[in-house]
Order: C-alpha cells, then sequence, then structure tokens
C-alpha cells in the first residue's frame, strides 16, 4: 500500500499546487514558460499516476477488509457513473450548459467517481484510493471556486445535447467494455 500511497502523493501533489501554491505556481510558468511548465506537471502527473494504479494493483492482491459492501450498492455506483462520464465530456466540449452553470465540470466527475467507488469497495486501499480522490476533489473545487470564473459565452442546445450523448455513449463504451480490460473487475 506504501507505493500506491506515493503515487497518490505525487499525483494529488502535483494537481494540488494551484490549491496550497497558486503564486509559485505563476511564479514557475513565468520562469519556465507556459509550454515546459505543462510538459513538466504532465511528466510528474503521470509518473504519479502509473505509481498510484500499480501499488493499487498491488494492494488488491494482499487485501484488508475494512467492511463488505452489499451487492445492490454496485448498481448505485453504477447509476452515479453516468452522470460523472457526462460531467466529464462537459470539461472539454466547449458551449455546454453544464460547463457554463458548474463551472468546474471534471472535478465533480471526480468527487462522483470517487464517491461512488467509495460505495462498492470496502478493502482498506479502496478507502485510502479513492478517498484521496475524494478529498483531493472537495479542496480543489473550493479553491477553484474562490478564484472565479473566466467569462463563458452563452451556453448552446446543441452543445449540451452533444455533452449528454456522447457522455452516455463513454460510459456505455467503458462500463460494458473497457472497465474489466483496465481494471481486471466487471461492473457487474
Amino acid at each position: 500500500m506504501l507505493v500506491m500511497i506515493l503515487g497518490l502523493v505525487i499525483f494529488l501533489g502535483a494537481h494540488s499546487v494551484r490549491i496550497v501554491a497558486d503564486d509559485w505556481r505563476s511564479a514557475q510558468i513565468a520562469r519556465l514558460g507556459e509550454l515546459p511548465w505543462k510538459g513538466l506537471y504532465s511528466l510528474v502527473s503521470i509518473v504519479g499516476l502509473a505509481i498510484a494504479i500499480w501499488g493499487y494493483g498491488q494492494m488488491r492482491l494482499d487485501p484488508v477488509w475494512v467492511w463488505q459492501p452489499p451487492v445492490a450498492l454496485r448498481h448505485l455506483v453504477a447509476l452515479l457513473m453516468i452522470p460523472a462520464f457526462i460531467l466529464l465530456v462537459a470539461a472539454y466540449l466547449p458551449g455546454n450548459a453544464l460547463k457554463v452553470r458548474l463551472g468546474h465540470p471534471m472535478i465533480l466527475a471526480v468527487k462522483v467517481w470517487a464517491f461512488a467507488h467509495l460505495l462498492a469497495n470496502g478493502r482498506l486501499g479502496d478507502i485510502v484510493f479513492f478517498g484521496a480522490f475524494l478529498l483531493w476533489a472537495v479542496f480543489d473545487f473550493r479553491a477553484a471556486r474562490r478564484r472565479g470564473r473566466p467569462e463563458r459565452p452563452a451556453p448552446r442546445m446543441a452543445a449540451t445535447i452533444a455533452t449528454l450523448i456522447v457522455g452516455v455513449l463513454a460510459y456505455y463504451l467503458f462500463a460494458f467494455h473497457l472497465h474489466v480490460w483496465v481494471t481486471g473487475v466487471p461492473v457487474m
């Protein structure tokens, strides 16, 4: 589990710079340039995520059970993941009403994803892994709200409908085809 925690510290630490040291981040971007900063940030994030995922897989080999979730919670997780995917798509598809209204749909998607997975997983490592993401998302959303939102154009109905359709399709593809391949665990 220590490897997983190290990966989480690296990944979520990199993603927390704007929460705890926004002025330092701005100074580094000014010093290095935006593209080198993004490159370094991406490299650190990829390394941290890879270590966290590898550590998570290792943790699953020798689990410590805290509680045994009822099977019915898997259905709730499957249901909660639909809005999580829609919110994730909303972060990247410009002009949709969700992004305009919520401001930070990706962070909200992480919150829903982490909370849902906490419901259906009772191993200590699961609680640490998904709990860390949920805690980070709560603090990141609060920090993002304090920074304010940039002006966005009025939402377009076509972009909002496209966001919903792409989000549901992405959910379908991941839940019914990719989840078991990526995680080794079937959705149901």
